[in-house]
C-alpha cells in the first residue's frame, strides 16, 4: 500500500492546505512537458493528491489506511485514472476543487499576462581620471530598435485605424487544448498578431512595416554623476531597446577610468608624491603641487620626515557636504654623487650629530 503523505513529502495528519500546496510543487517538478519531467513520479503525487486532497477520501485513508470507497477498479489503493478528464476542471466522478491555472502558471500553462519587455543594452564608455572626479555630460549615439516615430508604436499608418483581429476574433487571447496524461487541457495565451489588443492596423505604417518598431540610431545624453569608480555601472531605465505593445528595456553604461600619472584616489581623498632636497626637508621650503584644481602652493616645514603627509583641505572628491582632501607624501631625495665639498659639509654634519 502507498504511503500518500511520504509521496508529498509530508507527515502523516497534514491539513488540506499543505497537502495542495505540496502537490502544487511536486507538479510543477515533475510534469512531463518540463525538462525535470518525471511521468511515474507526476502520476504518484497526483495520485496521492486525488486522495488527501478530497476531505471525505482524506479521512477513509487516515481512518483505514487503504482504499478510499468508489475508487475502482485498477487496484493498488482503488485509485482509477480512467476518471480524468470526465469532468471539467475536475477529476471525474470524484470531482474536487482544481485550479490549474494556479498550479501551472509558474511554468508556461496559464497566468495573468505579462508585459512584453525590450532587450537591455549594455555599453562602455571611458572617463579621463578628471572627468570621474568632476561628473561629465556624455552623448553617445547608439543604433537599436527604437518605437516607430512615425506611427508612435502602434504598427498602423496614421489615420488608417483598426480592425478586429481575424486570428483571435478580438478576444486578443488565443484558447488551445491540449493532452496529457491527466485529460485534455484548455490554455490561454495572449494573441502574437494583436499583441492582446484584439485590433490590428487596417493599414500597415510604411515605415516599420507595422511592427511599431524599427532599428534606428539614437543620440542618449549620459549624465556621469561625480566621484564615480573604474568599473561602476549606471542604469539608465527605459533606453534600451523598444518592444510592440511593451516597455523598453535598459541601457547600462559600464566606466572605465583612466589612471593618472601623479594623482592617485583612495574613496573621497586624493593624494601625489611630492620629491623634495634634503636641504629643504632640513630647512624647509615652497613647492607647488599639482592638483585636479590647478597648482597649489605649499609649505614644506623645516625638519619635516621622509614619508610624512601634508594635507590641502577642500581639494579632493567632491562629497555631499564638501570636498575630502589632497594628500602630500613627502619624498626626501638624496644624491648618489657628491662633489668634494659638499661630501666636507655633510661630514661637517655629521660631526655635529645631525
Amino acid at each position: 500500500m502507498k504511503d500518500y503523505y511520504a509521496i508529498l513529502g509530508l507527515e502523516r495528519g497534514a491539513s488540506r492546505d499543505e497537502v495542495k500546496k505540496a502537490f502544487r510543487k511536486l507538479a510543477g517538478q515533475y510534469h512531463p512537458d518540463k525538462k525535470t519531467g518525471d511521468e511515474e513520479k507526476y502520476k504518484e503525487v497526483t495520485e496521492a493528491y486525488a486522495v488527501l486532497g478530497d476531505e471525505k477520501k482524506k479521512a477513509e485513508y487516515d481512518a483505514y489506511g487503504h482504499a478510499f470507497s468508489g475508487g475502482g477498479g485498477n487496484g493498488g489503493g482503488g485509485f482509477n485514472w480512467g476518471d480524468f478528464g470526465q469532468q471539467p476542471g475536475g477529476f471525474g466522478a470524484q470531482g474536487f476543487e482544481f485550479d490549474l491555472n494556479d498550479i501551472f502558471q509558474n511554468f508556461g500553462f496559464g497566468g495573468g499576462r505579462q508585459t512584453a519587455r525590450g532587450r537591455d543594452v549594455s555599453i562602455d564608455i571611458n572617463l579621463t581620471f578628471k572627468e570621474s572626479i568632476f561628473g561629465v555630460t556624455r552623448k553617445v549615439l547608439i543604433t537599436k530598435n527604437n518605437t516607430c516615430t512615425h506611427c508612435s508604436g502602434t504598427g498602423a499608418k496614421p489615420g488608417a485605424g483598426t480592425t478586429t483581429c481575424t486570428t483571435c476574433s478580438g478576444n486578443g487571447k488565443i484558447r488551445e487544448t491540449r493532452q496529457s496524461i491527466m485529460g485534455s487541457f484548455t490554455t490561454v495565451r495572449e494573441c502574437s498578431a494583436c499583441h492582446g489588443t484584439g485590433q490590428i492596423p487596417k493599414e500597415r505604417c510604411g515605415h516599420c512595416a507595422g511592427a511599431g518598431v524599427m532599428r534606428s540610431q539614437e543620440e542618449i545624453t549620459i549624465a556621469v554623476p561625480v566621484g564615480i569608480s573604474n568599473g561602476e555601472v549606471i542604469r539608465m531605465t527605459g533606453r534600451g531597446e523598444a518592444m510592440p505593445h511593451g516597455e523598453p528595456g535598459d541601457l547600462y553604461i559600464k566606466i572605465h577610468v583612466e589612471t593618472h600619472k601623479t594623482i592617485k584616489r583612495e574613496g573621497s581623498t586624493l593624494s601625489t608624491v611630492l620629491p623634495i632636497k634634503l636641504t629643504d626637508a632640513l630647512l624647509g621650503g615652497l613647492y607647488r603641487v599639482e592638483t585636479l584644481d590647478g597648482e597649489v602652493e605649499i609649505n614644506v616645514p623645516a625638519g619635516i620626515a621622509h614619508g610624512e603627509l601634508l594635507r590641502i583641505k577642500d581639494k579632493g572628491v567632491p562629497v555631499d557636504r564638501g570636498r575630502g582632501d589632497f594628500t602630500v607624501k613627502v619624498s626626501i631625495e638624496t644624491s648618489k654623487k657628491l662633489s668634494r665639498k659638499v661630501q666636507q659639509l655633510v661630514e661637517q654634519l655629521r660631526a655635529e650629530g645631525i
